[in-house]
């Protein structure tokens, strides 16, 4: 683990986290540079034990974490990327992964972030809709390009995670029917500039279980062979992500395991796969650095008031999601029961309620755990709170990886119609 406590300081590998907020500023997102090598490398290291590594790509899901340093040191590992926008795209091209080992799902592409991926030379574009496969085509066919595209097909499985992060049910907007993909397998057959070589599956995140994965990949299994017989050259499968992480009882599944079952489901279709793990591989690499600003009593309870707010990590209001929150410095005191809350002028800008911890006083840091992943990607500017600063951690030394926001840059983008100037 890279997160513990030396001598009751909060470290992050040899970095006093107490440290990096006193120099940087608080709100303030800090990434292990170990964490993420050590979560990719289980990946791939899993999947080596199973097929040698020529049959295999790990794309890192760019929307958990797209920092252009997380993606280059995930590329130095020999990553690739799985990009759901053009930004993205053009956030893992900026930061050095090959086109060769790109794959962009997405279930809303625009034609100019269609063209933006096929000017590229992508490896892959899993299409989620016939009129996609049609505009892609019409793209293929001015470019004088054949394009490689996977259909992602929905497996109607149910991956048993929250509502708003499962994506494999038939009632979900994500992908095409599995009963119903021959058919567009064969207009994709049809269409110029259309090189339908692969099959996409994702049906969640933060699976905790591998049996959704057992029944999706069978199904998917069971559709290769079809097409096949139908005379479709299908080389790769795109099993997608989802390994869930520990955020505070759960038990993840074993990558080993994980790597087990697609032997058993999809290896002896001789295909190439595509894994696509964003949180599993950014999740325990981060946290949210914060600075206690007040300490109030109200109605009976204790309310410990951050200067990280809903903005900066809207994991918990959006999922109800649990993030533990540390104390920077231990200091050996019975806990005490308070609510955690940001400053936010929201009831939802709470992130633990009920919560046992050491009693804090205003100027204590903490680190609200787990947060590598979906946490600075998903932030904003809401109340006009400039986005947290972010730094990258590898051993003894920390360096910014995301400059300081100020209140200035972010009105400066505001525009003044004629009429009022």
């Amino acid at each position: 683990m890279t997160i513990k406590y030396k001598s009751n300081a909060l470290c992050m590998e040899n970095v006093p986290l107490a440290h990096a907020a006193e120099k940087f500023g608080t709100p303030l997102y800090c990434y292990s540079a170990g964490a993420l090598e050590e979560n990719f490398k289980s990946y791939r290291d899993a999947m080596k034990r199973v097929t040698p590594e020529k049959n295999f790509t790990v794309c890192y899901a760019v929307k958990a974490n797209g920092n252009v340093a997380v993606l280059k040191l995930l590329k130095d590992c020999g990553a690739g990327a799985d990009v759901v926008s053009g930004g993205e795209l053009y956030r893992a091209l900026k930061a050095g992964i090959s086109p060769e080992k790109i794959v962009y799902s997405g279930v809303g592409k625009t034609e100019a972030e269609l063209l933006q991926a096929i000017k590229a030379n992508i490896r892959q574009i899993n299409v989620e809709s016939e009129s996609e496969l049609a505009i892609i085509s019409r793209i293929a066919v001015k470019l004088k390009k054949k394009v490689r595209i996977a259909i992602r097909v929905n497996p109607n499985v149910d991956a048993k995670t929250h509502k708003k992060i499962t994506t494999g049910k038939k009632e979900n907007k994500f992908g095409i029917d599995i009963t119903l993909a021959p058919g567009l397998y064969k207009k994709a057959k049809a269409l110029p500039g259309i090189d339908a070589c692969g099959v996409a599956v994702h049906i969640g995140s933060q699976l905790l279980n591998l049996e959704p994965y057992r029944r999706a990949y069978t199904l998917v299994a069971e559709l290769v062979k079809t097409l096949r017989k139908q005379g479709h050259k299908i080389t790769t499968v795109d099993c997608g992500g989802g390994i869930g992480i520990t955020y505070k009882n759960e038990t993840p599944p074993d990558l080993n395991m994980y790597a087990l079952v697609i032997r058993d489901t999809l290896l002896h279709l001789g295909v190439h796969i595509i894994l696509e793990p964003g949180r599993s591989i950014a999740g325990n690499a981060g946290v949210l650095l914060s600075r206690v600003v007040n300490v109030k009593k109200s109605g009976g309870k204790t309310f410990i008031i951050l200067d990280a707010a809903m903005n900066d990590l809207m994991r918990p209001v959006l999922y109800e999601s649990y993030h533990a929150v540390w104390p920077c410095r231990k200091s050996g005191a019975a806990k005490i029961t308070a609510d955690i809350v940001g400053p936010v002028c929201e009831t939802g800008d709470t992130f633990l309620r009920g919560e046992k911890i050491q009693p804090l006083a205003a100027g204590d840091y903490v680190a609200l755990m787990n947060a590598g992943a979906y946490g600075a990607s998903m932030s904003s500017n809401y109340n006009t709170r400039p986005l947290a600063t972010e730094v990258m951690v590898k051993g003894g030394k920390t360096a910014l990886v995301r400059r300081i926001q100020t209140v200035k840059e972010i009105v400066g983008a505001d525009i003044l119609p004629p009429w009022l100037e």
